[in-house]
């Protein structure tokens, strides 16, 4: 049986835990994998050992981590726990690259919406690459549900439309993507003969992200539109859900930010001009590598110019 190699002690009556990392990296297995025996493959355990790991951190924190479904998902504490167990795994490859103890790249996970990817985030991230011997994971969401990648732990950082910090996390402001409603004259000619009105918008087919994008509902509710009413269809890519726009497929929300003004050549719909403020997220237990990607990426995100 494994020994629990933890320390513990009570101070004040207090009781202070320090999480043995190989524990929260075996948990952090576990979900990665999906279940206790892909995890035991991928750490060269057996499946028991791996058993007998996330007992002892459960009974070390005095909660329930993971659920053993199929696959395997982890509780709230135990999404706590997976962060703690990226950063030290972040931690370590760094500090292995500084002491020149491995040759290997380090990569840094990201989470970022659609639409900075297809702007303004790609020139940074080059940069950086020629300047530092990293990679990249980037992880794409919509930048109202970024977030959710830094709270299960699977990203460092994240591009997102939140001000408000996930625990353990420190804020950073960077600039904002505008968006117009918008529509190829054609299509605007057969759609809005008699004007763009809540009864036109309720029966013209729109455009959408996905199924998460919300800036068309806000649009069509502060043109006094139900929201719901319109035919929709979905292409989850920027530059295609563009080029639908621009063909007829239907009205959307186009980019309207210096540089990368989406909406010239199509029909502007009127109504008012969308904007999304961005802030970039990343956890408070960085390293060197880390603050100079954030530095980077902000410098670039401040440059952002919403257009009208």
């Amino acid at each position: 049986m494994e020994s629990a190699s933890y320390s513990f002690f009570t101070l004040c009556n207090i009781a202070y835990v320090s999480i043995p990392p190989h524990l929260a990296l075996t948990l952090a297995a576990a979900v990665d994998e999906g279940s206790l025996e892909a995890a035991a493959d991928s750490l060269h355990l057996t499946p028991p050992a791996v058993s007998q790991r996330i007992r002892q951190l459960e009974q070390l924190t005095g909660q329930v981590l993971l659920i053993r479904s199929r696959p395997v998902r982890a509780t709230a504490a135990g999404m706590a726990v997976i962060r703690f167990a990226r950063q030290v795994e972040h931690l370590d490859a760094t500090t292995r690259s500084e002491l020149g103890l491995s040759g290997d790249s380090i990569t840094i996970p990201i989470g970022v919406n659609a639409d900075s990817l297809a702007t303004w985030l790609l020139e940074p991230l080059v940069d950086l690459a020629d300047a530092h011997a990293v990679a990249f994971d980037l992880y794409r969401d919509d930048q109202e549900h970024t977030l959710d990648l830094l709270e299960r732990g699977v990203v460092l950082a994240a591009v997102t439309s939140v001000p408000v910090a996930v625990p353990g996390c420190s804020v950073r402001p960077l600039g904002a993507i505008s968006y117009r409603a918008a529509a190829a004259r054609a299509f605007a000619e057969r759609w809005f003969r008699e004007g763009v009105t809540p009864a036109s918008l309720e029966r013209a087919p729109l455009v959408d992200f996905d199924r998460r994008d919300e800036l068309q509902n806000r649009w069509l509710a502060s043109v006094g539109a139900d929201p719901l009413a319109a035919p929709r269809h979905r292409i989850p890519s920027t530059a295609d859900m563009t080029a639908a726009i621009r063909m007829g497929l239907g009205w959307g929300m186009v980019i309207a930010i210096e540089g990368h003004d989406h909406a010239q050549g199509l029909t502007d719909l009127g109504g008012e001009t969308v904007t999304v403020p961005l802030y970039w997220q990343q956890w408070r237990a960085s390293s060197e590598l880390l603050d100079a990607v954030a530095q980077r990426i902000q410098r670039a995100g401040r440059e952002l110019r919403p257009l009208g």
